[in-house]
């Protein structure tokens, strides 16, 4: 084997792939990367057993071949190296890297050895733009549960239907929902349970195309665009049923400038390092909204914010770590409306826009 490819076009190939690459001692050819030079092209893969990644990138192929190196090892040279023609070529269970005056020798594993990749035969297809997708992954992915009990709290419900994409995730403890318009019809809805790292993942990757298609089969969904697929399994379980949680009322709805808001709650919860809770006090008659956080440790604080509220006066605690992320998820829009029906039930965050967003967050006890 024998090959040139540019150090940039390697280091974004291992950038892509890396994500799939294993820390499973028992298994150290998976803490490697699969090299295949034919017709022309690099082929890279990874593979952890549950994450299979596999990229292509332009080469000067003078003899075809393959092999396997330290995912590791090579990552770290190529960092390393100028941005210059890296110049690989194997024998005797060792390849010899060379770029400008650089070489490097590295001991290799036997490709037979290398799982084969999967290859997978959607049942169900659908093609999304991109740039909506991130967008809306970043909404609501921190609220995937960490928990591994519960394995399809740690996904994101993606739904479409009837040109409306639909992102769902929860933890039990808070609620997102986000939409928006998409001009996808699929035969028939598309639904599906993905891994919320993993989505974000994917569409964070420098090799990631104006539009990605999705497919899913049997236990599996696989992401493709441009020369990358991306194959993970989908998680066991039944995802919640969520929709009898958003009461369609309210008895109190706050208006709040996104802006202010954050800088408030940002300067109140400085005393809440200890206790997470910070009590929301709407005052209906003046317009206002208090917010103020009680640590026996370190104080008190309070801030005052002027508001539109409609309905009636109330009083709700709520964990400040969480309406953080939701303030994260609307820094895009002017207003998040704080829907309230008592003290003792959730807070619902909204806001409108391109993405519409819904955030449904269970309160503390005052």
């Amino acid at each position: 084997m024998k090959f040139t490819v540019s150090q940039s076009s390697l280091m974004k190939a291992l950038t892509v792939v890396s994500k799939g690459m294993s820390s499973n001692t028992t298994l150290p050819i998976l803490s490697g990367i699969y090299l295949r030079a034919a017709d022309g092209s690099l082929e890279l893969q990874t593979n952890n057993l549950s994450i299979s990644i596999r990229h292509l990138v332009p080469a000067n192929v003078e003899e075809d071949g393959e092999t396997v190196v330290s995912g590791k090892v090579l990552t770290n040279i190529a960092k390393t190296l100028p941005d210059a023609a890296v110049t690989f070529e194997d024998a005797d269970h060792q390849v010899t890297i060379s770029c400008a005056k650089s070489t490097f020798r590295l001991n290799t594993l036997k490709a037979a050895d290398w799982p084969a990749f999967p290859e997978i035969q959607p049942e169900r297809t659908i093609e999304l733009p991109s740039e909506l997708l991130s967008r809306m992954v970043d909404k609501v992915y921190r609220v995937t549960s960490k928990e591994t009990t519960r394995q399809y709290l740690q996904g994101i419900q993606l739904t479409v239907e009837d040109n409306t994409i639909r992102m769902v995730a929860t933890d039990t403890i808070r609620l997102a929902v986000c939409d928006s318009s998409v001009e996808a019809a699929p035969d028939e809805p598309f639904c599906s349970v993905i891994g919320g790292q993993v989505f974000h993942d994917v569409l964070a990757m420098p090799s990631i195309t104006d539009t990605i298609s999705i497919g899913t089969a049997d236990n599996q969904a696989v992401f493709s665009f441009g020369t990358t697929t991306f194959v993970t399994r989908l998680l066991e379980g039944n995802f919640p049923s969520w929709r009898q949680l958003v009461s369609p009322t309210c008895s109190t709805a706050v208006n709040l400038d996104v802006s202010e808001f954050a800088a408030a709650l940002k300067r109140v919860s400085v005393i809440a390092q200890q206790n997470a809770s910070i009590r929301f006090d709407v005052d209906a008659d003046g317009g206002l909204v208090r917010l103020s956080a009680r640590s026996p440790e370190q104080g008190e604080s309070s801030e005052t914010l002027s508001c539109e509220v409609e309905g009636q006066s109330l009083a709700i605690g709520l964990n400040y770590h969480y309406v953080f992320d939701c303030v994260n998820a609307v820094t895009d829009a002017e207003q998040v409306r704080l829907e309230l029906q008592g003290s003792t039930q959730p807070g619902i965050f909204k806001s409108n826009g391109k993405i519409n967003y819904l955030y449904l967050l269970m309160p503390i006890r005052l």
